[in-house]
């Protein structure tokens, strides 16, 4: 008599079944972070681009001894005001190539007298609140 012996070529559905749950319970600890990391991500972009937008402010208050105005806006950054107090000294081909939006797809706030600003991002919700980022000058 000659016994067979039987080969396992797969797996039984307790196995399947285990493995499954073991993925789920690492997706459930790991997804959560991965969200954290793209909100912190989204904040330190923002931070970097009002960096960038201070330095051109900075830039311009050198070489034209003022601020621009709120009236003019960031946009006197990209192409010289035509209005207001007009820039004798504008540096050719502006201070910053283009006016970045927030990563939340806003506009930055801005607000100037001319001496001072107000420079920031409003955060995530989109209105003045305590998740705001703030370049101000003062």
């Amino acid at each position: 008599m000659r016994t067979r012996l039987r080969s396992q070529d797969g797996f039984t559905l307790i196995e399947i079944m285990v493995v499954i749950m073991i993925i789920g319970l690492l997706a459930l600890m790991v997804v959560p972070r991965l969200r954290g990391v793209a909100d912190r991500a989204k904040t330190t972009k923002a931070q970097a681009d009002i960096q960038e937008i201070k330095q051109a402010l900075d830039r311009y208050y050198l070489d034209n001894g003022s601020y621009p105005t709120t009236d003019q806006g960031l946009q006197a950054l990209v192409t010289p005001p035509t209005s207001g107090h007009v820039p004798n000294n504008y540096e050719q081909g502006g201070y910053i190539e283009k006016l970045p939006t927030d990563p939340w797809g806003n506009a930055y706030f801005y607000q100037s007298d001319g001496n001072s600003y107000a420079l920031k991002s409003f955060g995530p919700d989109g209105v003045q609140s305590a998740d705001d980022i703030d370049g101000s000058s003062s």
